[in-house]
């Protein structure tokens, strides 16, 4: 079935990034863990390696390549059992990056764009709010034009690289009296005056800063808001897409690893003289968990096909994230349970993946949201449409 989608330089873009993981990732992820900071060397490496740049244009040190590397990429950060180091790097790369990308002018791609395929920048996407939750339409961050100059006040919340980023990419109400219809984004840098961050203590994601982020009287140029004024709702729905299709394959991603590793712990375990892979209760839990994530993986791959071709495949990609995000959870579940004790010890990768995992149908948009977003398509005939 990989042969659809992979092709021999896909397989060996796959090898080629499992080797670099394995020798300059692997090394540092339990400090990083325990330290909840990613340091700025490994940021720069990948940027060195082209990592950054695979999705984007050539213009600005992109490769432009299609969508499946991107695929090899987020899959293969899932199998270094950090989701915090693995949320990092895609929140960079396909959140902040993405809008840069879509709506930024040549200015803005050549200030933000190109240092963040280097790994020189790090940014940040930030449009949830601690009172609106997935409530995206409900925001009260402001961005009040003056001269030559928005004054943005407000706050955001679960921004992931919300510490340590060197800029943001924020959504704020132009015009609030107009509700959805008066958003609009803004690229603003850390060290703009009024800017501050508030470090959040997680379950799981150890490895990577989410912040909570305050906006005081920001001063913020014309020149830096991104695309047309109160079109920032569309544009954000619009990306909306690739995020969740991203936290789906990380799912099947994250499941696969688990049930690899659980297989082999079975082989290895022994119960009863024999290895507990030779009773049929458990063989047959597992015969059930690889069917639900090869389901997963197979739809999902479907779904990044689509994508790829410029298709619009915003109820396909909140099924990927609803489905696969479900699976995860359960399969990484049982998966601890066939290690009995030593499942629940930290010295063993399935309770960090535990905790990883449930952040699947947490963000970017709650599984409640996104059943009404489906039912929306389904029941009611909704038909969303790209706005660019």
């Amino acid at each position: 079935m990989e042969s659809i989608y992979f092709n021999e330089e896909h397989h060996l873009f796959r090898e080629s990034l499992r080797g670099f993981l394995k020798k300059e990732v692997v090394p540092h992820i339990e400090k990083w863990e325990k330290t909840g900071t990613i340091e700025r060397f490994i940021w720069e490496k990948f940027g060195e390696m082209g990592y950054f740049g695979l999705a984007y244009p050539e213009e600005y040190g992109g490769m432009d390549l299609d969508l499946f590397y991107t695929v090899i990429l987020l899959e293969e950060l899932q199998r270094i059992n950090s989701g915090g180091f693995a949320a990092a790097i895609w929140a960079h790369a396909y959140l902040a990056m993405t809008h840069i990308n879509k709506e930024g002018n040549h200015d803005i791609k050549e200030r933000y764009l190109a240092p963040s395929i280097t790994g020189e920048k790090i940014g940040c996407l930030c449009i949830t709010e601690p009172f609106g939750g997935s409530d995206v339409a409900g925001m009260r961050t402001t961005a009040v034009k003056k001269g030559d100059k928005y004054i943005i006040n407000g706050s955001k919340t679960f921004i992931t690289n919300g510490v340590y980023s060197d800029y943001l990419v924020v959504a704020a109400k132009t015009t609030p009296e107009l509700g959805n219809k008066g958003i609009s984004i803004f690229v603003i840098d850390r060290d703009m005056p009024g800017v501050s961050a508030t470090k959040l203590d997680k379950l799981g994601w150890r490895a990577s800063d989410t912040g909570e982020i305050a906006f005081d009287n920001v001063e913020v140029p014309v020149e830096n808001l991104m695309g047309e004024e109160n079109m920032g709702f569309p544009y954000i729905m619009q990306h909306f897409a690739l995020e969740r299709l991203i936290m789906g394959i990380n799912a099947h991603a994250r499941s696969e690893f688990a049930i690899e590793y659980t297989l082999q712990y079975m082989s290895e375990r022994e119960a009863f003289g024999r290895t507990i892979d030779r009773f049929q209760a458990l063989r047959h839990t597992m015969s059930d968990l690889a069917t639900e994530v090869e389901i997963c993986k197979t739809f999902n791959y479907t779904v990044a096909y689509r994508l790829n071709n410029k298709e619009y495949v915003v109820k396909e990609a909140s099924m990927s994230k609803l489905q696969s995000t479900k699976v995860a959870d359960n399969v990484i579940y049982q998966c601890l349970q066939m290690l009995g004790g030593y499942g629940y010890i930290e010295e063993y990768p399935l309770a960090r993946l535990l905790r990883d995992s449930r952040l699947g149908p947490i963000g970017g948009g709650t599984s409640e949201i996104l059943r009404e977003i489906i039912a929306k398509m389904i029941i009611d005939g909704k038909d969303y449409k790209p706005v660019t």
